[in-house]
């Protein structure tokens, strides 16, 4: 069954739910922002799991002890469960909250969950990956193509713009990765002397398949006899996955690798030269940012439309400067007690 089959399905039920719960979020949304209920904003990341996704929860939480707003974190456990995803929506909307801030995990079939949650008179801002839809608010990102040409510029210069590049994309559906795989694409293919071999392969949404899908690329491409200059992955899981695939392969520090998105393991990687650079978003101001327009835009505030929480290149040299340190290593435990 496809995904699009499975989210009609859900939907049918969820806009007969609407009807319903449409008067009470209206009630909540009306007297949070006048100062009476308490509101209460429900946060559905992508996943949670990822390092990643716990700097913006942690983000997510200062934004509400700073307004004096309740959020309620819950998402899929895994990146590609987009029926869990299409659940959590569409049980918040029935339950009348405030407001949804919501990462989708597909550009197109999250857009009936949202038009639903409209239809509730519940207010919905996107945040990290875009959503083919005008239905929510504002969107809350990385402009992700920009990132994604930043990490093709460094890579381009490392291998001194000239050679063979592969990328190992995330998977169909996810705007974000999208993005940043053209933004690379377009980079590189601006270098007369670089060519890039593969384009086409898919890591999926966890690390192990991303490991597996990297084994055999680098194998297809015959970077173990030198033929491979560089390598771009999207995300945390591909480059985890690209990271240990080089190890195995014995061509780590040979291969010149811009990996996308920062964790313990991968920034240790990139102290010991196993990783050229991290492109690394902020994922903490992401979710601060995302929650805080929210209540702007409940509290009848004029939010912008697009909002980019910005992003930079990581290299070894970078490791130990304050401000990046802030954006790499945010202090989770004082906000998640972790």
């Amino acid at each position: 069954m496809s995904v699009h089959v499975v989210v009609c399905a859900f939907v049918i039920a969820l806009l007969a739910a609407c009807s319903k719960t449409s008067s009470s979020a209206t009630t909540s949304t009306d007297a949070g922002a006048s100062g009476g209920a308490r509101l209460r904003i429900a946060v559905v990341p992508k996943g949670t799991t990822h390092e990643f996704w716990k700097s913006v929860h942690a983000g997510a939480v200062k934004a509400s002890r700073e307004l004096d707003v309740d959020v309620v974190w819950k998402g899929p456990l895994r990146e590609d469960d987009l029926k869990a995803q299409v659940d959590v929506v569409s049980s918040f909307v029935a339950q009348g909250v405030s407001g949804i801030v919501l990462a989708p995990l597909d550009a197109t079939a999250l857009r009936a969950p949202v038009r639903a949650a409209r239809q509730a008179k519940i207010p919905v801002v996107v945040f990290d990956s875009d959503l083919a839809s005008d239905d929510h608010v504002s969107f809350v990102a990385t402009d992700n193509e920009a990132a994604g040409r930043l990490a093709g510029e460094h890579l381009g210069k490392a291998i001194g713009e000239d050679g063979k590049v592969v990328v190992l994309r995330y998977q169909e559906g996810s705007a974000s990765t999208q993005h940043r795989e053209k933004g690379f694409l377009d980079a590189v293919r601006a270098m007369p002397g670089v060519t890039v071999a593969s384009e086409n392969q898919y890591g999926g949404a966890t690390t192990e398949s991303a490991f597996h899908k990297s084994e055999s690329l680098l194998l297809a491409q015959r970077a173990a006899e030198g033929a491979i200059a560089g390598v771009f992955t999207p995300n945390e899981s591909t480059t985890f996955g690209m990271l240990q695939a080089l190890r195995k392969t014995n061509v780590a520090r040979k291969v010149k690798f811009v990996g996308f998105d920062a964790s313990e393991k991968l920034l240790g990687a990139l102290r010991e030269g196993d990783i050229e650079a991290l492109a690394v978003q902020n994922p903490f101001n992401m979710g601060y940012v995302a929650v805080k327009t929210m209540v702007a835009h409940l509290h009848g505030e004029k939010v912008a439309a697009r909002i980019d929480t910005g992003s930079r290149v990581v290299t070894r040299q970078d490791l130990d400067d304050p401000a990046v340190q802030e954006i790499v290593r945010p202090d989770l435990a004082r906000w998640l007690g972790e």
